[in-house]
């Protein structure tokens, strides 16, 4: 899913710690074939070139969920977004802004309410012509989930699992108050700054333009995009995302960078999703 996994873990049975770990990196590796846009023969990769078929267990249930935060976001977040996503990507490697034309092109494909599903026979159907898809602002977090479950299936359940910086932790390592992780607190002079919190039991997601922007005609463009405006975003907002789950705090975290109203944030808060926007 372009980015490194990482499990760090807790267990008397060295021999058994091994065996889990390395099963959970199995587990990622096999959603790597479902959910990687980089991967021409992933499932996600073929579903886009037929535009229609039936999918796994798994890529049902993380598109059931990306449907929902982007009906309530209102297309903050949008997993229809792959063609404006690979516009970008090779903007950013060949450090060239986009045309105009290319952006309008790829924008008319994206639109969360063209995908139809078939909840009986898990049919998927994307209507707009030339659409594409991209569940790099989700995938990663239902990975990070997917490990964690492993490792409790080995009784495991003192272990952090990092998928690109999109964490779950779990029981208290021991001796300590919780998992340290240092996370944004202010942006100062264009920089931002960090802070050490602990968490236990809980998954954390922190979305921004820190490492990956373009700069064009005085303007700094984030690797995020609005699937509204088919733009890079110019704001410069850091996000951090706590929830239950990976694939909760990884989506929020780019809907909100987008942009999502303050009413939604009290709604959220009543399903353990808590956003912290950091602004400039």
């Amino acid at each position: 899913m372009g980015t490194d996994f990482r499990i760090v873990l807790y267990h008397p049975d060295s021999s058994l710690a091994r065996e889990a770990a390395s099963e959970a990196f199995e587990r990622v590796a096999d959603l790597e074939n479902i959910f990687s846009d980089y991967d021409e023969n992933s499932e996600v990769s073929r579903l886009s070139d037929a535009g229609n078929g039936e999918v796994s267990d798994e890529l049902w249930e993380v598109l059931e969920y990306a449907l929902d935060v982007s009906a309530r976001s209102e297309g903050a977040f949008d997993v229809t977004v792959g063609a404006l996503t690979k516009l970008w990507r090779k903007a950013f490697r060949q450090k060239e802004f986009p045309s105009e034309r290319d952006i309008e092109v790829a924008k008319a494909t994206v639109g969360y309410k063209g995908i139809k599903t078939n909840p009986r026979t898990r049919n998927v159907k994307l209507k707009n012509k030339g659409m594409r898809l991209d569940f790099g602002a989700i995938a990663k977090g239902y990975a990070v989930d997917e490990a964690m479950e492993v490792l409790r299936d080995y009784g495991i359940y003192v272990a952090l699992v990092d998928g690109g910086g999109d964490l779950r932790v779990g029981n208290t390592p021991p001796g300590q108050k919780g998992w340290e992780i240092e996370q944004p607190d202010k942006i100062v002079n264009g920089e931002p700054t960090y802070k050490k919190a602990w968490y236990v039991n809980t998954a954390v997601a922190t979305s921004g333009d820190t490492y990956r922007y373009l700069e064009h005609d005085g303007k700094r463009y984030s690797h995020i995009i609005d699937p509204r405006t088919g733009m890079g975003l110019t704001n410069r907002r850091i996000v951090t995302v706590t929830a239950p789950t990976c694939m909760a705090a990884d989506a929020w975290a780019t809907a909100a960078s987008v942009g999502i109203k303050k009413l939604l944030t009290v709604d959220l808060r009543e399903e353990g999703i808590s956003i912290q926007i950091i602004e400039e």
